[in-house]
């Protein structure tokens, strides 16, 4: 079917709840608002910017959960982009934080709230702070305290977290301390060829009015916010569903996949401006568009240059987004959040197709899981090779074994195919299952926050219902995914049915939407009251009982005949634009010491006539670093820098240097470096 503008079916929807909208005053909330005036005058905001690049070489990656993807090196930083937008005559703010990460753990959540309290008081807390992930399939692992997110890894990576958790608070602090009188503006527009629905099969089963809202079985909105201080733009956040999945599993440099390449485009045209290209239901939006057949290739084909592709494509539409923004007619901001031990919720039949009360059970994970999504991946996990059977080898490995689900769990998890019963696993529940469900508005826009990969019919759901009860546009209201806590996906009653990938890692059974739509429910209707409840009880932190089977990695030596930083392959005096230039150093183990912020593994630098100034950082979309063991030895590093030289390049010499860290058998560190000769470019 072409590509058909869903602005036709969001019409009639829009215009009522506008009307109604109107009726009610919304923004004349606890948030406090004064209407149209205060809405376009009425705001503090504030933006910034943290890296939170963490370790880069050997240690497992986060997104597969594939034990072969050892990290080898870097293709671009990660970073956490924050977001303060405060009501000015109240006060009331919240922060909104963007991470380039593959999934937003309690372990996150926890300890940035810790760190948060212990600077600021209750200014930011469990209710007005959304921290979200891009979710690009090629970050930092181990860096979670659920057992079932760090096994890639072999383990908590600490200085991974850590890195993590510095870059948040980096970010969080930069837009405080710029925190000052401004606007907000919103704007929407709609892309069409940078998603493609992996999960077809299961879309189907939908009832038609859903599957008519999707046209092209794709969620083509996007949104995009403007944050302005004296007619300056100092931030703007592009909302758009597409999976962090350009770079498959056959990658195995760290780096932030489309969105965080659409984010560096827009930083590019202006350093001043932190820009976010944040995830809503992508659950099964893909953006290898193999499997609508308007790109050649498959799993394996080009995927640098699908990340580039893709990232370009949300960047333009984020710009068309925000060329169309206009000011907010509401006012003031407001936030909830509730902990639901979503092992145990009790749903009424209002929220069910059927109209039967139900229930969820502890987390389950199903045979098609463990297929993972034949659509992404280059290899099958566990060999497990077909999505949507019964697989037996499934039930060897696991669905049989003790602890054996009680029957009422089996019964509630059908027609699922259990492989990994991870709820009731010892010595403690192998996933978190005290998780967060959010409310967020923003003047006009409303963000329904999960813990959550939700497909696009079950996002529209609960953006009906929040809709619904708010009374605002259903194209203000956006399903925020891979908010604030990780569960896994969250697909429809009948989706769930066909028990492709996305069904089997919907952990809690066949009913978790219809669960997470009566908490938004609740929520959405005590907001429009104006009610204020607590939180409830947060998840303990679980950062003792933490397994590391990685260990350490010895002292470093050099390459035998050679000296720390020894320039040791054969690089060129010359070379053009366009073309590609390469240095291989005697290195270090590069995760000896995570380098970020001021400290970079390398750059390329220009001579200036009186000295050398950085002009490409190990962030630039031109470089990218490996690193090997040479020769398979134990000790030593060779790390190899990867310059392709941007066409727009001003002539001149240039030379490529590197940084390291040497660790000694005492285990103390000392940093090296080294450097090229001049590398002239014409």
């Amino acid at each position: 079917m072409p590509d058909v503008p869903r602005r036709t079916f969001l019409q009639a929807t829009a215009v009522g709840a506008a009307a109604t909208a109107a009726s009610i005053g919304l923004g004349a909330t606890a948030a406090g608002s004064a209407g149209q005036a205060h809405a376009a005058s009425g705001y503090l905001v504030g933006a910034g910017k943290g890296d939170m690049t963490g370790a880069i070489a050997g240690q497992g990656m986060m997104g597969y959960s594939d034990l072969d993807q050892v990290a080898t090196g870097l293709l671009q930083r990660t970073w956490a982009r924050a977001y303060i937008v405060a009501d000015a005559a109240t006060g009331q703010r919240v922060l909104f934080i963007t991470a380039d990460i593959a999934c937003v753990f309690t372990s996150h959540h926890n300890t940035l709230l810790a760190e948060l309290r212990k600077r600021h008081g209750d200014l930011y807390n469990v209710h007005n702070v959304n921290i979200n992930a891009t979710h690009n399939h090629n970050s930092c692992g181990g860096t979670s305290w659920d057992y079932a997110y760090i096994l890639a890894a072999k383990g908590h990576r600490h200085n991974s977290f850590q890195a993590e958790i510095d870059g948040l608070l980096d970010a969080v602090e930069q837009a405080h301390s710029s925190l000052g009188p401004g606007t907000v503006e919103l704007g929407h527009s709609e892309l069409h060829n940078a998603s493609a629905n992996r999960s077809h099969d299961a879309f189907k089963l939908n009832p038609e009015p859903d599957r008519k809202h999707f046209p092209s079985h794709i969620d083509p909105q996007v949104t995009a916010i403007r944050l302005r201080q004296g007619g300056t733009t100092i931030g703007e956040i592009t909302w758009f569903a597409t999976h962090g999945t350009s770079l498959t599993d056959a990658n195995y440099l760290i780096g932030p996949d489309n969105k965080g390449y659409a984010a560096y485009l827009g930083e590019q045209r202006d350093s001043n401006i932190v820009s976010a290209h944040a995830q809503t239901n992508a659950g099964d939006m893909t953006p290898n568009l193999w499997v609508r057949k308007m790109h050649p290739g498959g799993p394996t084909g080009d995927h640098r240059s699908n990340r580039i592709i893709i990232g370009r494509r949300q960047d333009r539409a984020g710009q068309s987004a925000l060329a169309a923004a206009r000011p907010m007619t509401a006012g003031g901001v407001d936030s909830a959040t509730r902990y639901v031990d979503m092992a145990n919720v009790h749903i009424n039949g209002h929220y069910t197709p059927h109209g039967k009360s139900a229930r969820t059970s502890p987390a389950m994970m199903g045979a098609a899981a463990a297929a993972t999504s034949q659509e992404e991946n280059t290899r099958s996990q566990l060999g497990f090779l077909n999505e949507g059977v019964r697989n037996e080898l499934a039930m060897a490995l696991g669905a049989g074994s003790t602890p054996t689900p009680d029957p009422w769990i089996v019964d509630n998890q059908s027609p699922k195919a259990i492989l990994f019963p991870l709820g009731i696993l010892p010595p403690r529940s192998w996933i978190e299952q005290r998780l967060p469900v959010q409310l967020m508005r923003i003047g006009d826009l409303v963000l329904a926050a999960l813990p959550t990969e939700s497909t696009i019919v079950a996002g529209l759901r609960v953006r009906r219902i929040v809709a619904d009860a708010m009374g605002v546009p259903l194209e203000n209201v956006l399903l925020q995914g891979y908010s604030n806590g990780y569960c896994q996906y969250v697909v429809t009653p009948e989706e769930y049915v066909s028990q492709q990938y996305e069904g089997g890692e919907t952990l809690f059974g066949r009913w978790t939407l219809c669960a997470y739509m009566q908490e938004m429910d609740h929520l959405a209707r005590a907001m429009r009251r104006g009610a204020k409840h607590s939180a409830g009880t947060p998840p303990a932190d679980r950062a003792d009982l933490q397994p590391d089977l990685l260990g350490a990695q010895p002292a470093d030596t050099p390459m035998p005949g050679r000296r720390f930083g020894q320039v040791v392959s054969k690089v060129p005096t010359s070379a053009t634009t366009g073309s590609t230039v390469s240095a291989s150093f005697c290195g270090s183990y590069p995760s000896n010491r995570v380098r970020r912020g001021s400290r970079r593994y390398f750059a390329v630098e220009r001579f200036t006539g009186t000295g050398w100034e950085t002009v490409y950082s190990d962030d630039h979309e031109s470089t990218e670093m490996t690193w090997v063991r040479p020769g398979g030895s134990p000790s030593a590093s060779k790390v190899t820098v990867t310059w392709r030289v941007p066409r727009n390049a001003s002539p001149g010499d240039y030379r490529i240097r590197y940084f390291g860290d040497v660790k000694s058998t005492s285990g103390r560190l000392r940093e090296i470096n080294g450097s090229t000769g001049r590398i002239k470019i014409a």
